[in-house]
């Protein structure tokens, strides 16, 4: 009797809180600006597109776009300003299933396309790209990021951008110098023939008024001998991007790997000046004429090569107008804040390429049956980015809000 009368209890109390949420958060030591915020619930909450959200400020009732994902977690953005110390109050309940969705991820057979709206974000590739005629077909890839479009539409990625460098791709994660089986493997270099990533199926996609995002496998693929290949690493990767803020001009998205070494040896990612982590060819409107670097330390492209970062702005001109990325490593990465590859202002036209490397400071060592994560976030924007503004999204990204349940 006391058990089914504990049974009772729960089918009885779960739906109430289930349906009526109170939340606090604290916007902590720092100011806020349009901050992206997640719940992440002590005991699950019904799955559903039904859930809804209002800020409560006073009397008044502001309703808010929130997203549940696979996990059970729902993120909303704060939007305005939040002063360090402030809190705002929220409320969670289930309504009427959400219906149309702004953000979509949209599978074709050639790649998974992320839109807001009528705006495209950026496009996952999944099918193997051909360079330019004439090219070695080694450079052949698939499973990489391009276009990536700022705000105003302008593309902020480049791919096979010259024959020097083919294997350029957008945005794209290979590691360079490694020992895998007692041999050199070069992930990144394909003329090398070593090795190289590709695209290794379709996790999962998703949906929403707040974010839309895809889930994959990539495989780091080691060539031991002619005409053999061996997966090395397997990769899952996730990517969300978010609804842009308020103004339009800048939009959040996040690129999450987690890695897994097949082979029972393990694999040696050794020290190396470049590879793994976040690769960025940028568009060829960015040169050292027309585009700028600053990292969160005050480096420049003329110094900012072997440094740590925080974080990475580059901004440029183009014939739509300035655009620019912010690109933020987690603090809980490898050997972070990691240190960047930068070009030289005297590379290819003043073109440029920039690398997140892990490792380029220090080998790192995986062994088999771990699995091992690399968190990004970057900020795509419209016109200009300030430093107060870059280390705004900064301390957002690294020092969450925190989020309180009141009670129902």
């Amino acid at each position: 009797m006391k058990k089914l009368f504990l049974f009772l209890l729960q089918v009885a109390v779960v739906p109430a809180i289930a349906q009526d949420i109170h939340l606090s958060v604290k916007a902590g030591r720092y100011n806020r600006s349009n901050t992206l915020v997640t719940y992440h619930p002590v005991q699950p909450l019904p799955m559903g597109k039904g859930w809804q959200m209002e800020e409560l400020v006073g009397k008044t009732k502001i309703p808010v776009a929130v997203q549940q994902d696979a996990d059970g977690n729902f993120t909303w953005m704060m939007v305005g300003q939040t002063v360090a110390g402030a809190e705002r109050s929220y409320r969670l309940y289930m309504g009427k299933q959400v219906g149309k969705t702004a953000l979509q991820a949209l599978v074709s057979d050639t790649a998974i396309l992320l839109e807001d709206g009528k705006n495209r974000v950026l496009q996952y590739n999944t099918a193997v790209v051909s360079p330019p005629a004439g090219s070695d077909t080694v450079y052949r890839r698939s499973g990489f990021i391009h276009p990536l479009w700022a705000p105003n539409g302008v593309v902020l990625t480049n791919i096979f951008p010259n024959a020097g460098h083919r294997h350029h791709m957008g945005i794209w994660n290979p590691w360079t110098h490694t020992m895998f089986e007692g041999k050199e493997t070069d992930f990144w270099n394909v003329q090398k023939k070593e090795g190289k990533v590709r695209y290794g199926g379709l996790v999962a996609t998703d949906g929403g008024n707040v974010w839309c995002g895809f889930k994959v496998k990539q495989e780091h693929v080691a060539f031991p001998a002619p005409g053999r290949e061996r997966i090395a690493i397997e990769e899952v990767m996730s990517v969300r991007a978010y609804k842009a803020d308020p103004s339009g001009n800048h939009r959040y998205w996040d690129m999450t790997s987690s890695f897994e070494c097949l082979g029972d040896s393990g694999i040696t990612l050794m020290q190396y000046r470049y590879g793994g982590g976040f690769g960025l060819r940028t568009t060829s409107y960015f040169t050292d004429k027309t585009s700028t670097v600053l990292t969160s330390e005050g480096k420049t492209r003329k110094d900012a090569d072997s440094t740590r970062a925080r974080w990475v702005m580059v901004t440029g001109n183009t014939p739509k107008g300035r655009v620019g990325l912010l690109i933020m490593n987690a603090p809980d990465n490898y050997d972070s804040p990691e240190a960047l590859r930068v070009w030289p202002e005297n590379m290819e036209g003043g073109e440029l390429m920039l690398n997140y490397s892990p490792t380029k400071i220090k080998s790192w060592r995986w062994f088999h049956g771990n699995v091992y994560t690399l968190r990004y976030r970057i900020m795509v924007y419209s016109g200009d980015l300030s430093v107060s503004e870059a280390e705004l999204a900064w301390q957002d990204y690294a020092y969450p809000p925190e989020v309180t349940l009141l009670g129902h």
